[in-house]
């Protein structure tokens, strides 16, 4: 049994090694500068081992888009409590919003994406998907819930998801994404946060809120 599980987790984390060193030529260098034989010089092996895993750059650079992706939605949605209050999960989802969506890290990887899917499309919905999509069908999935409970009055949930989405980040979202203003604190983060959460119940919550 040993033997036949071992070698598929060190291909895992020689997978993951490699995504790592990719990651860091991609935001350096940009897509269309960033090299396999450079990616393979700082990972230490060769072009070949990169083939083994990834068939072409485009193919890695998915990979990035989509591991970016898996990170942002676990940062966001992960280890909530069920046992936790609509408002409690609320301010949660915001202040963790606010700080992922708006670090240094996700703007980077945002405007590397964006500049790609200029040339590529498919990238753009593969990030689409992936990211933007799928947070806001979580995010809905729980204001179904809530509404069933009573606790909001709405009849589109992902239409209210986008709504509280853009209400977290809407004051600073393009500030930072010029790199106008550095990162928010956890302060403010958590200010900013929570006056989306009063907005948002002020729109569509009801008496048992």
């Amino acid at each position: 049994m040993q033997q036949t599980t071992r070698p598929r987790l060190d291909r895992d984390a020689r997978r993951e090694a490699i995504l790592d060193v990719a990651q860091d030529v991609f935001l350096d260098e940009g897509f269309a500068a960033a090299s396999m034989s450079t990616i393979a010089a700082r990972l230490g092996g060769s072009k070949g081992t990169l083939y083994n895993y990834f068939k072409s750059k485009d193919e890695l650079f998915e990979a990035f888009v989509q591991r970016r992706c898996v990170w942002h939605q676990e940062a966001i949605f992960g280890d909530v409590s069920d046992g936790a209050s609509m408002r409690e999960a609320l301010t949660v989802f915001a202040h963790r919003y606010i700080l992922t969506t708006l670090s240094d890290a996700s703007l980077r990887s945002l405007r590397l994406i964006i500049a790609e899917a200029e040339r590529s499309p498919e990238i753009g919905q593969l990030f689409y998907e992936n990211g933007p999509r799928r947070g806001i069908a979580r995010l809905a999935g729980y204001m179904t819930r809530w509404a069933e409970q009573g606790l909001l009055n709405i009849e589109d949930p992902e239409a209210a998801a986008q709504f509280f989405m853009g209400l977290t980040k809407g004051r600073f979202h393009m500030a930072r994404l010029c790199n106008v203003i550095p990162e928010l604190t956890e302060d403010q983060a958590a200010e900013e946060g929570e006056r989306a959460v009063r907005t948002f119940l002020r729109t569509y919550g009801t008496e048992k809120a």
